[in-house]
């Protein structure tokens, strides 16, 4: 099969101001198309060409830098479309899944200062995690386009919401301020499709 770069709901603009219309275009058609495009060229002509993009990650340790960086790469960011919305009706978890949080991290509030700080003190490139595992929630992060997918990263399970820390991500907007862009990604998340990918994981 031949991956292909999704398709937004929104418009570049629809996210300010908490991402801007430039980052949006950059991020979305210059870095994941990449990631995309050279994950088809390094898979073309051999036995990964038939697996979807989560078997691929699985085994992604056993293949070259190439196939493992581009697979990643085309996977996180597929998620993290996913996870933002300018839609202010989807910006806080329903009553069901706000309890299931606070199950897990005492608050909800907690669990956001949690992922704040690993997402903070991550050093350079990569990505924060919202994992299930055993329907237990667990946070962890990820250097460079690495998951949880992936054999032997130390964050285990299934990624439901991810942060990318990459600097591409923020830089153009808030420069060195990290703290300014985790801030604002709390208002564009898209907490229904996080409970949808939470319930598709526990329903398996």
């Amino acid at each position: 099969m031949s991956f292909k770069l999704p398709k937004l709901s929104y418009l570049y603009k629809d996210l300010e101001p908490y991402i801007d219309r430039k980052t949006m275009d950059i991020h979305y058609n210059k870095h994941h198309a990449t990631y995309t495009n050279n994950l088809n060229k390094a898979i073309s002509n051999t036995n990964l060409i038939n697996l979807s993009i989560e078997e691929i990650l699985k085994i992604a340790h056993t293949e070259s830098p190439m196939i493992r960086n581009n697979s990643g790469g085309f996977y996180n960011h597929n998620l993290f479309w996913e996870i933002l919305t300018p839609n202010t009706k989807y910006t806080h978890p329903s009553g069901e899944f706000h309890e299931i949080i606070k199950k897990n991290f005492n608050s909800f509030d907690s669990f956001k200062e949690n992922f704040s700080k690993i997402a903070a003190n991550h050093f350079g490139s990569g990505w924060i995690w919202l994992c299930v595992k055993e329907e237990k929630l667990t946070i962890c992060s990820t250097e460079n386009q690495n998951n949880p997918l992936m054999y032997g990263m130390g964050c285990e399970g299934i990624p439901i919401l991810g942060l990318d820390v990459w600097e591409h991500a923020y830089y153009l907007q808030y420069q060195n301020r990290r703290l300014d862009y985790i801030s604002s990604f709390w208002k564009i998340v898209n907490w229904i499709k996080v409970e949808e990918n939470y319930k598709i994981y526990i329903k398996k």
